[in-house]
């Protein structure tokens, strides 16, 4: 199915921002839907156009809420080093819908679906779509995580339960994020933040989620590699401040 993908557009003259929307709103019969973003959008967005010569682009890049995860097309002479692309002006605007679609654009044999499994083989996917992996998170907690990953920009969601179906995920896709389940019941609480830590190459991010952590669950995650550690029934304050960086 397509999907909307939401762009982050900082700077630019009127007349440049009058193109972008033009060619944005542009029908097309296939491939991703781009929607220029807001703060005051529900969702975050999935990719950044940055007029980096523009005053607004300065604030931007140096803010808390700057996310380095975010991909980047940079606009103008002085690019940073992070940038997934750098174009210089003028812009060649249709250009830029085809670099978007270079992340976005899936291929016509795989469906995205945001609350489906996917099997390993069909796990290609475009790479502007940020993925995640939810590591033996019960049912409903699960069902939460989803939306709330939908809406931070996390559009590709796997699930498993067991280490070895973990490994199975980790050898057919990179992920940006993994979120972790810690059953203080279990025998081995940390097992599958453990085992993550230990991999050559381990997801961007990995996010602990627990019952009731007390100050030294939160030490033991730290030292797990953990970039946060959530408390479940959910708090949807701390939930929403670990994923705007991811």
């Amino acid at each position: 199915m397509a999907i909307t993908v939401w762009v982050k557009v900082v700077g630019f003259s009127d007349a440049e921002r009058h193109s972008l929307n033009t060619i944005f709103r542009v029908s097309r019969p296939d491939g991703p839907n781009y929607v220029l973003w807001t703060p005051d959008d529900a969702a975050s967005p999935n990719v950044a156009v940055i007029d980096v010569d523009s005053y607004e682009a300065g604030l931007d890049l140096v803010s808390p809420g700057f996310n380095p995860h975010l991909k980047m097309i940079a606009v103008g002479d002085s690019a940073p080093l992070g940038a997934w692309r750098a174009v210089q002006r003028p812009v060649d605007w249709a250009g830029m819908v085809q670099m978007l679609d270079e992340l976005f654009a899936s291929h016509p044999e795989v469906d995205i679906d945001l609350f489906a499994d996917t099997s390993p083989a069909a796990l290609t996917s475009p790479p502007g779509l940020r993925t995640a992996l939810l590591v033996g998170i019960p049912l409903e907690s699960a069902y939460y995580l989803r939306a709330r990953l939908s809406l931070a920009g996390v559009l590709l969601v796997d699930e498993v339960q067991t280490l070895a179906q973990c490994s199975d995920k980790l050898a057919a896709r990179d992920y940006a994020l993994a979120v972790v389940y810690v059953d203080p019941a279990t025998q081995d609480p940390w097992r599958h933040a453990k085992y993550l830590q230990d991999l050559p190459s381990p997801p961007d991010t990995v996010l602990g989620v627990m019952p009731a952590p007390d100050f030294r669950a939160q030490r033991l995650s730290e030292s797990m590699g953990c970039a946060a550690l959530l408390e479940v029934p959910f708090n949807p304050q701390q939930v929403i401040a670990a994923l705007q960086r991811v």
